[in-house]
């Protein structure tokens, strides 16, 4: 296993800001890119075998692919509310233009169905608020496995108000139990407003098991591939948001949970 914690530029590639796909992370499905276009900038992106979708982070985009045309308004940044998105389904080719410019994730998953090319209004998204106190989030659930059709991928953006702790209690998913949790790797990607600084702890589920407390800043890239992950901790004064990008091999497309055994109360 390469390094749980990639620190912003350390997987840049060409156009890309972050390049993580399974063979960098270490595991078989999850992927994630974060695209940067300049004004007018094009880029053609090849599915291959996985399942795409392009959310804008900042800005506003075009996305041609299978005959559609799928314009994306999007938003001038992640704190801005939820955006809208396109699906790209696997074996297919698609162009992604900018006018103004922006930066767009590309959030993907190894899968087996070929779904069709679809629009994602941001009206729909479902916005979840999690947590209270000083665990209280926000939560997009625009891509959460009841919310959107995909084969396998699940992603949803957490907003963290300053000073509070998210992705908390800690919880697992990383065994297959019918009923009761998923298999699914995970990626964390990170924007902190104003360049602001965060942590991040997985702690070991198994012998040998992942194991990272670390110090987040915006675009950074944190890989679970098991263990209990929370807290996310955002600095006072610095609202932190993540996207979490998941996929399994598991015969559901679901998000099952176990809390951690010492916060079996689950969400407060």
């Amino acid at each position: 296993m390469n390094s749980l914690h990639l620190p912003a530029g350390t997987t840049a590639c060409g156009p890309y800001a972050v390049h993580v796909d399974p063979d960098r992370a270490g595991w078989r499905y999850s992927a994630l890119r974060v695209l940067e276009l300049g004004p007018g900038g094009t880029h053609l992106l090849d599915t291959g075998d996985s399942e795409w979708i392009v959310l804008p982070l900042t800005g506003g985009c075009t996305v041609h692919t299978d005959g559609e045309k799928l314009e994306l308004l999007g938003r001038e940044s992640v704190f801005d509310g939820v955006s809208d998105f396109a699906y790209v389904p696997r074996d297919a080719r698609a162009q992604i233009a900018s006018g103004a410019g922006g930066r767009f994730a590309l959030a993907g998953a190894k899968c087996e169905r070929r779904l069709p090319a679809r629009y994602g209004p941001a009206p729909e998204v479902p916005v979840e608020d999690r947590g209270s106190g000083d665990q209280a989030r926000r939560v997009h659930g625009f891509a959460a496995a009841g919310a959107f059709d995909c084969d396998r991928l699940i992603a949803v953006e957490v907003i963290t108000p300053g000073g509070n702790w998210s992705s908390f209690p800690p919880h697992k998913h990383d065994e297959h139990r019918p009923g009761e949790e998923s298999e699914l790797e995970e990626i964390y990607y990170y924007e902190i407003d104003p360049a602001g600084l965060g942590y991040q702890r997985v702690s070991p589920s198994r012998p040998g098991g992942a194991d990272l407390l670390t110090e987040v800043r915006g675009g950074d890239v944190v890989l679970v591939p098991d263990g209990w992950h929370g807290p996310s901790i955002a600095q006072p004064g610095h609202p932190m948001y993540y996207l979490n990008v998941m996929a399994g091999p598991g015969p559901e497309r679901e998000w099952k949970i176990r809390f951690h055994p010492d916060h079996s109360e689950g969400y407060q």
